[in-house]
């Protein structure tokens, strides 16, 4: 484009005066782009630079020159800048990454934070990610579906739900699209929902939030067998885009991914309370598998891996018991390193047995009429899983901290911005 005319939009990211000529960084949502004023300019040229600060949008007319020692190899010669709009100076947030910044103070000002080259290659790459499942399903013939978000009852039991004034009335934030989906099998046989979900965990971890992004899917005719599977042949085709298509932002976040190799290994639940054993962690059979356990996992099992066949009274009462031996469900945890990243399993189909499931749980059937009568008109044998979005970003790119997976996250202790 050497000597062609162009009209540039942008963030002024940088400007530097070195006397007789000077320079300004344009950005964005593409890139950056030098712009250079040499001596010969005009006076205004000059005037309007001093003008500058950091974060100004301006508009750019001028000449594209080819020159090696630029970034990118490429200038442009202006003939005209004009200011759209001024930003404050100084800004609130440094944006050059070469202060460290604590993470609440970045959230404060996310938007400036969601600039800076760190925080812009981790939603790229989520860009990438969500592009890519997409497809995966739509190539697996799965019909995307949205399921309500205010609800009457609890989706899976527990009292981990926000309360919400609906009329006359009172609601809950839905936890989980799960009893619609089950349901939707006998419609669709094939679907899935990238939604958000609510928890009112009072929890204040790094990998709990309050409201989450889901990816939801559900299948007839299929088992928790089918489910895995399928999950390995997701993240398998989410790794492979992501090296591909996310190197320059890869690079930003100094994050060398590698694509685990496939299957990925899977252990009962029995099997991982041994390894645990044998490496000095005791869990009593029966019982979760706490963080510390988690993370002695993730210390010997560097891959994903899957955590299957858990204690059926450890799972919700949808998840359907083994035949030969009940206290045994058909479910399973994929997990990366210490990081559960998606939950699934085999259905209850059997209406009777979801009846007993529910009552064995200590919850009243009445409660989940409308979805038990569903069962009455011909439900399918069926199977899915939930992955946490957030979470499988967090793997990809390393992060230590889930708030920094989403754009505006909420917990226990923030509801702004």
């Amino acid at each position: 484009m050497e000597g062609c005319k162009v009209k540039l939009l942008g963030w002024v990211e940088v400007k530097r005066d070195l006397g007789k000529i000077k320079f300004i960084i344009l950005r964005d949502y593409k890139g950056k782009i030098q712009i250079t004023i040499p001596p010969t300019s005009s006076v205004e040229l000059a005037e309007i630079f001093n003008k500058l600060s950091r974060e100004d949008v301006i508009a750019v007319s001028g000449v594209v020159k080819n020159t090696p020692q630029a970034p990118n190899g490429v200038e442009v010669i202006p003939s005209e800048i004009n200011i759209i709009n001024k930003a404050v100076s100084p800004l609130p947030l440094e944006l050059t990454g070469k202060v460290k910044v604590e993470l609440d103070t970045r959230l404060d000002y996310r938007i400036l934070d969601l600039r800076t080259a760190r925080a812009n290659a981790i939603f790229r790459i989520n860009n990438v990610m969500l592009i890519t499942i997409r497809n995966f399903f739509i190539e697996n013939d799965f019909i995307e579906v949205h399921t309500p978000k205010i609800i009457a009852s609890a989706t899976e039991g527990g009292t981990e739900l926000f309360p919400v004034a609906y009329f006359d009335r009172e609601a809950f934030l839905a936890q989980s699209p799960q009893l619609y989906k089950e349901q939707l099998t006998s419609v669709f046989e094939k679907v899935y929902e990238i939604a958000p979900v609510f928890r009112a965990e009072e929890s204040n971890t790094t990998r709990h939030l309050s409201e989450i992004v889901m990816l939801d899917m559900e299948a007839a005719f299929q088992d928790y067998n089918d489910i895995m599977n399928f999950c390995e042949s997701l993240l398998d085709r989410v790794f492979k885009e992501v090296i591909d298509r996310c190197q320059n932002e890869l690079e930003v976040l100094k994050k060398n991914l590698q694509r685990p190799k496939t299957p990925y290994k899977r252990y009962s639940y029995s099997e991982v309370l041994e390894i645990l054993s044998n490496n000095g962690v005791e869990i009593k059979w029966g019982d979760d598998i706490d963080t510390l356990a988690l993370r002695k996992l993730g210390e010997l099992i560097k891959e994903p891996y899957f955590i299957k066949d858990w204690p059926t009274k450890s799972k919700p009462f949808y998840i359907s018991p083994r035949v030969d031996n009940p206290e045994v469900s058909e479910s399973f945890d994929l997990m990366y390193g210490w990081l559960e990243i998606a939950s699934g399993g085999t259905r209850i189909h059997k209406k009777e047995l979801l009846i007993n499931r529910i009552k064995e749980k200590g919850m009243r059937p009445e409660s989940f009429d409308f979805h038990i009568k569903t069962f009455d008109w011909g439900m399918p044998p069926h199977a899915g899983c939930g992955i946490g979005l957030a979470r499988l970003l967090m793997a990809i790119t390393g992060l230590d901290n889930i708030r920094e997976a989403v754009l505006f996250p909420r917990d226990r202790y923030r509801l702004t911005p």
